[in-house]
């Protein structure tokens, strides 16, 4: 009698599952989501920067550039349209070119410096020191002291009749100076507190380009007999030849920007404002910050020399970066 068992090893087959129009609607879609996830995605996760940056950034630079091209004060609810005119009046002004020569002194006298002392500085720590970590965090102190500690502590020690600097000149029968009344001088205290506060930072960011440069050259180098300093000019310097240009860049838009040091470093006040009774040290930003809050609310006139200073800034980073290009392509 034959059974309706299947014989032994015989595999019932499946069912086969038929794909309907929903299944193969189905897979496009889930190709189309999956190549925008990835390529949308990168840009979705940014996009909070650039929000940010057109609300707090772009839009008030070009609100400053419709401002700069009208009579606008505080004082009137008018507003006239007045084309270049505050821009002329601004490139006629001697205070104005005197601010800049203020400005670009006070620049070169304090990047220079700086930077060679984070060089060197960022060379020592980067060699074999016991506590790296605690000289690590002591050079970055300077940076996160509060900038008006270290103005009160720089003026006490440019001090005309107490300071330690004069007393230590006198000492060696080199006289005493008043720092605040001469413009060189004044130049020099200025640029000090701008270099003892920013070194230590700019040595960090070499330190770590210095991480990056591999430490057989270094060891090669030790069993041919070179020099500490050897090393540096030959080896580390031109190693980390993109951060230096990028730490000078920075450098130079802080220092074409600096406003607390020098207001300070007068007291405070319509003299710091001005930058000394006789204007010895007012920078760009003293400046602007006179004709804006200082001097009838000049609003036109002082978003001008704003726009000036960015457009020095402009020159300067692009003359940077053909600089790094030409080096680059010397190489």
């Amino acid at each position: 009698m034959p059974s309706d068992r299947p014989a032994a090893g015989w595999r019932t087959p499946l069912p086969t599952r038929s794909l309907g129009d929903s299944h193969v609607k189905e897979r496009p879609v889930r190709n189309w989501l999956y190549k925008a996830d990835t390529q949308l995605s990168p840009y979705v996760y940014i996009s909070p920067f650039f929000l940010l940056f057109a609300v707090f950034g772009l839009f008030p630079l070009g609100y400053t550039a419709w401002v700069s091209l009208h009579d606008w004060t505080l004082l009137s609810d008018e507003h006239p349209f007045t084309g270049l005119a505050n821009y002329r009046e601004l490139l006629a002004d001697p205070y104005f070119w005197n601010a800049l020569r203020n400005t670009i002194s006070i620049l070169l006298l304090s990047t220079v410096p700086q930077l060679i002392f984070a060089l060197i500085l960022a060379h020592l720590v980067n060699r074999r020191l016991r506590a790296k970590t605690l000289w690590r965090l002591g050079m970055l102190l300077p940076n996160v002291t509060s900038v008006v500690a270290v103005v009160v502590i720089f003026s006490q020690l440019f001090g005309r009749d107490f300071g330690l600097i004069n007393w230590l000149l006198d000492s060696f029968g080199l006289g005493r100076i008043d720092w605040q009344a001469g413009v060189a001088s004044s130049h020099v205290a200025i640029a000090a507190m701008i270099t003892w506060r920013w070194t230590g930072y700019n040595a960090l960011i070499f330190l770590a380009a210095m991480q990056a440069v591999p430490k057989e050259l270094y060891e090669s180098a030790t069993l041919d007999g070179a020099t500490p300093g050897q090393q540096l000019r030959k080896i580390t310097i031109p190693s980390i030849r993109p951060t230096i240009i990028f730490v000078v860049i920075v450098s130079t838009i802080y220092g074409l920007q600096v406003f607390a040091e020098p207001q300070l470093f007068a007291g405070g006040g319509p003299n710091g404002i001005m930058g000394g009774p006789d204007r010895q040290f007012q920078t760009l930003t003293l400046y602007m910050y006179e004709h804006g809050f200082n001097r009838g609310f000049e609003f036109g006139y002082a978003s001008a020399t704003a726009w000036v200073m960015f457009g020095l800034i402009v020159l300067i980073a692009g003359a940077n970066y053909l600089i790094t290009r030409r080096i680059r392509s010397s190489r």
